[in-house]
């Protein structure tokens, strides 16, 4: 275990751990650079290094939105003529399970002369065994939930009234009604509503 943390002063520092099982990168990785920078202490100052160290399981098991693993491409050059690289996320995880999520990490830290010292603190494994199990200081870290919109099943208009747009109504509220319900609106908003005789000229 000294020999993970040699040369890293950790008097007076907290050892968080942190479960990345089903988390997102991104969204993990802007938590643990606040974690490796101090912001979450009263004493933060940006000028000094006093964020804690952080022990990282389960990074094998991180998670990224939308088409990432695929579309999202991590580039690099050898320094020789036409020796720019490329490798997609997927690759880049199968080949190092720690690199992507020590990448989104390193890349939120300050780009100060203070970044590569906060970034030796954090300690990232892909399974859950990790040579800080019996550390006296080892502090459990949960990231706070995500608050993800939840879409609602439609409420039922009051008899007499009419969306003002039928057509975006149905577009946007159609996968959350059953059959019936759809048919029924469907059946309202095609009416046809009269239109208002013209006023007589004096």
């Amino acid at each position: 275990m000294s020999k993970l943390l040699k040369g890293i002063n950790t008097a007076g520092l907290n050892f968080r751990l942190v479960d990345a099982k089903e988390q997102v990168v991104g969204r993990l990785a802007s938590q643990l650079s606040r974690i490796l920078q101090g912001k979450d202490k009263p004493t933060y100052a940006p000028e000094r290094d006093q964020g804690d160290v952080v022990i990282v399981k389960n990074a094998r098991h991180v998670e990224f939105t939308g088409k990432k693993w695929d579309q999202k491409l991590y580039r690099w050059h050898t320094g020789f003529p036409g020796g720019l690289k490329e490798r997609p996320a997927k690759l880049e995880h199968a080949k190092d399970p720690t690199s992507v999520l020590r990448r989104a990490v390193y890349g939120m830290l300050p780009k100060n002369k203070l970044r590569k010292e906060r970034a030796r603190k954090l300690r990232i494994f892909p399974d859950e065994e990790h040579p800080f199990a019996q550390h006296p200081q080892l502090v459990p870290w949960e990231m706070a939930p995500h608050r993800r919109r939840v879409k609602e099943p439609l409420f039922e208009l009051p008899e007499g009234f009419e969306p003002l747009n039928s057509t975006a109504y149905r577009k946007r509220f159609e996968h959350m009604l059953q059959p019936e319900a759809m048919a029924e609106v469907v059946k309202q908003s095609d009416a046809v509503i009269p239109a208002a005789e013209p006023a007589q000229s004096a």
